[in-house]
């Protein structure tokens, strides 16, 4: 059994890699495809917190896979998964320009923490066999590794929550100011949104 003291270190770099992983550009431009339409940053943190929700659960079920099975995630399975999360944002960020062309649903909240979730789900499956890799060798002890997991979720859920609620501010006051702003705003998030999935593509071929 692995001491106190010894554990300490790495679960603590969980917690800040957690924070620093919900910086990645791909769940950045995700989010923002959903973030730039709220108004209130208290809104846009609890659907930021969502996306880490449904992050940590995929990575969190991935992680008891390959931790007390030792089953291990081929390369060819990564990049599929990788590709999923590319054609996500490019399907996430056209949606967000159509919408952006409409003026009454381009003011239009989001109804519900559902798409947040589920683009959190497919985020963590994609990203579960590079965590899993860094866990391994540092940790032996399998319910340590689970608990580097929880907190590098812990961090992924406060990280995005974060940013969102910083986001939404300027962009919200932008749009309560400006009907065009309430237009250009989520389709420049779209933009980016497609940009960065076709360079996930480029990058997976």
């Amino acid at each position: 059994m692995t001491s106190p003291e010894a554990l300490a270190a790495p679960l603590l770099l969980g917690l800040a890699l957690g924070l620093r992983h919900a910086l990645d550009p791909d769940h950045l431009a995700a989010m923002g495809t959903i973030v730039a339409r709220e108004s209130a940053p208290a809104r846009a943190g609890w659907l930021g917190a969502v996306w880490g929700l449904g992050h940590s659960a995929s990575l969190l079920a991935a992680s008891l896979l390959i931790v007390f099975l030792r089953i291990p995630v081929p390369a060819r399975v990564a990049t599929f998964l990788e590709l999923g999360v590319a054609a996500m944002l490019i399907v996430l960020g056209i949606h967000s320009i159509l919408t952006a062309s409409d003026p009454v649903r381009a003011a239009t909240r989001s109804a519900s923490a559902r798409r947040p979730f589920v683009i959190g789900l497919i985020h963590g499956l994609a990203g579960s066999g590079g965590l899993a890799l860094l866990v391994l060798p540092v940790i032996r002890d399998p319910f340590a590794a689970l608990a580097y997991v929880g907190l590098f979720g812990l961090g992924s859920i406060g990280g995005m929550a974060i940013w969102s609620a910083l986001l939404a501010w300027p962009l919200g006051t932008a749009t309560r100011r400006s009907a065009r702003a309430a237009r250009w705003i989520p389709a420049l998030s779209g933009l980016a949104s497609v940009s960065i999935g076709l360079l996930v593509v480029a990058q997976s071929s």
